[in-house]
């Protein structure tokens, strides 16, 4: 439906105004602070998306997403018993399979996610890309991030866009699908917003704002068009679409912060793992190390906490 995007403005001065005033909410502390951070947790993509990725360093990433928290820390909070664990194991396709079976032989249903569809510039052709999706589903992911052609946007070709994600969609199968947007590469506001009705209206489970890979990636500005067009494609359609900020979250702070966007964005419904993720590789280590600071009310030394 072009109709949706044809006449798309986006107050840019605004949408600034509107960051900088989240940038200043006060934080919240005590038990209410571990409280979201915990929540972080289980929203949490923990990826490793690195050239040098081996079995052996998979394996430790999905040690440390079955065990997020040390249990000494979970118990004095009350929570060693709800299994809390992170949202997903994210990786290349090549190391799919050792996710799986690693996360397999410890008994853990946590999903693996694979990157595809020529993550991260998106720069091969629709066959390579769409062979990819399904290698890495045969292998055993569950869920899909791929990534769009940012010259469809760039040139306005919304249908070619709608198509490409559609036949990335109809690759995965059963799998869930996140579509990273790379809004860093987009050039404007008005094309993250269009571009994220695009990929909604062609059956993205997710749109997911960067690969991490860009200079600019997950920001407020482009967080809140993001959600704003999620939030209309859900009053047209009725159909809920996740939402996954990811590159450049890396402290407890910030995570805190787009726990609390969502909320007034989207409403509470969205503060599952099932609508909401936050795509990070270090944001676990800050995550711990203030829990820890919360129950011991001192810092961890190096040694005290596992690799995050």
């Amino acid at each position: 439906e072009l109709g949706w995007i044809s006449k798309v403005h986006v107050n840019r001065p605004a949408v600034v105004r509107h960051a900088e005033q989240i940038q200043k909410w006060k934080t919240v502390k005590g038990n209410w602070q571990a409280a979201w951070l915990l929540k972080a947790v289980t929203c949490i993509d923990l990826t490793t998306l690195s050239g040098d990725d081996t079995p052996s360093n998979v394996q430790r990433l999905c040690f440390k997403a079955k065990h997020p928290i040390r249990e000494d820390l979970l118990k004095a909070l009350d929570m060693h018993d709800k299994g809390i664990t992170v949202g997903a194991v994210c990786v290349y396709p090549a190391r799919v399979s050792d996710a799986v079976n690693t996360l397999k032989a410890a008994g853990c249903d946590i999903p693996v996610a694979s990157v595809a569809a020529g993550f991260p510039s998106g720069q091969t052709p629709l066959e390579t890309k769409l062979a990819e999706i399904r290698l890495a589903v045969e292998y055993g992911a569950r869920e899909i991030d791929i990534v769009i052609s940012r010259s469809l946007v760039l040139t306005g070709q919304w249908e070619g866009l709608y198509e490409e994600i559609r036949l990335c969609r109809a690759a995965c199968g059963e799998a869930h699908m996140k579509t990273i947007l790379a809004t860093g590469e987009l050039g404007s506001l008005a094309n993250v917003y269009k571009a994220s009705m695009i990929a909604m209206m062609a059956g993205s489970d997710f749109i997911k704002t960067s690969t991490g890979k860009e200079v600019e990636n997950a920001t407020f500005p482009v967080g809140i068009v993001m959600m704003r067009a999620i939030k209309e494609y859900y009053w047209q359609t009725g159909y809920k679409v996740g939402f996954k900020p990811a590159g450049g979250i890396r402290t407890a702070k910030e995570a805190i912060t787009w726990l609390m966007l969502v909320k007034e964005e989207l409403g509470v419904e969205w503060l599952t793992p099932e609508l909401f993720r936050l795509g990070a590789s270090s944001l676990l280590g800050d995550i711990e190390q203030q829990i820890f600071y919360h129950v011991n009310g001192t810092y961890a030394l190096q040694h005290e906490l596992a690799m995050a």
